[in-house]
């Protein structure tokens, strides 16, 4: 049996939480032993029951997911919903949550709520859950696309796209990336750790010292981020950065990936790199950040 990291996080709820019961506890950690590859004869043993009851469970699971480990009303048959409420779950899931919620994307327990408040219908988050998993729906990936409108689009995407794929021979390729305003907040997941020569950092260290404007390049080849925080944001601080990030690699080419900001065409920014014919700025085109690369990591 094989478990994708969203059911492996709601199995690892389960265990977890003081809310759920220690024998359907039990039938979550005998999911998460089968899928780590434990025999069925050592799962008998660490959990303390027959093997039938092992059995019984990795079945109930593999047919109703996290909602088959949940004891059933005796004489009572499967959860009945009606189709109108799978349909509005459906539909719902597919869709930006409203901006009352606060949310980016639904999780199954948010959406549970939401469609009990404004339906009418009590709906438990594992039925959300079964529901996303018939219709291989997954919020957590899910975005919207914009095309650019930048007139130059098409070249500039060949242009990075083709330094992904193919860089020059020994150079060096950079993506840089600017996170404004950061805030310390808490988290679950641990912070992207930043390389500032000879220490580590990670941004919520330098967060909760007082500044708040994030600068980060990531290294194409070694995957090395190395970052710097400031108080300010402008075309002299960008350009304090971008001499710091590429120093390192005197002596070879260095191409930097990059939104297309005024603060990076500042007459500063130009003049170094009219002095510096080894550095090579890339710029996204407008409204297309995604296409830097770093914006996929969490810098903040």
């Amino acid at each position: 049996m094989e478990l994708d990291g969203e059911q492996r996080s709601e199995l690892a709820a389960l265990v977890n939480s003081r809310d759920v019961a220690a024998n359907v506890a039990t039938r979550a950690r005998i999911v998460l032993w089968h899928a780590d590859g434990l025999t069925k004869a050592r799962i008998v043993e660490l959990a303390g029951v027959s093997r039938p009851t092992v059995d019984l469970w990795l079945g109930r699971y593999e047919t109703d997911g996290v909602a088959g480990l949940v004891d059933r009303p005796r004489g009572a048959g499967r959860e009945q919903m009606p189709p109108s409420v799978r349909a509005r779950i459906v539909a719902l899931t597919r869709t930006t949550p409203p901006a009352e919620t606060g949310l980016s994307h639904w999780s199954s327990r948010e959406l549970a709520r939401y469609v009990t408040r404004t339906a009418g219908v009590p709906v438990s988050w594992h039925y959300v859950a079964k529901v996303w998993r018939a219709e291989r729906l997954q919020p957590h990936r899910q975005g919207t696309f914009k095309l650019s409108s930048d007139p130059e689009f098409a070249d500039r995407v060949a242009d990075i796209v083709g330094l992904y794929l193919d860089p020059p021979a020994a150079a060096v390729v950079l993506r840089v990336d600017e996170k404004t305003q950061v805030q310390a907040l808490d988290r679950t997941q641990p912070l992207l750790p930043i390389s500032f020569g000879a220490t580590e950092k990670r941004t919520h260290d330098y967060v909760r010292n007082g500044t708040t404007n994030l600068f980060a390049a990531l290294n194409t080849a070694t995957g090395q981020v190395y970052g710097e925080c400031r108080p300010v944001r402008d075309g002299a601080a960008f350009l304090a950065f971008v001499k710091k990030a590429v120093a390192p690699h005197a002596g070879r080419p260095v191409h930097v990936v990059l939104d297309n900001l005024s603060t990076h065409t500042t007459p500063d920014v130009e003049n170094w790199l009219k002095d510096n014919p080894h550095v090579h700025f890339h710029f996204t085109p407008v409204g297309s950040s995604w296409l830097n690369r770093i914006v996929r990591h969490e810098v903040a």
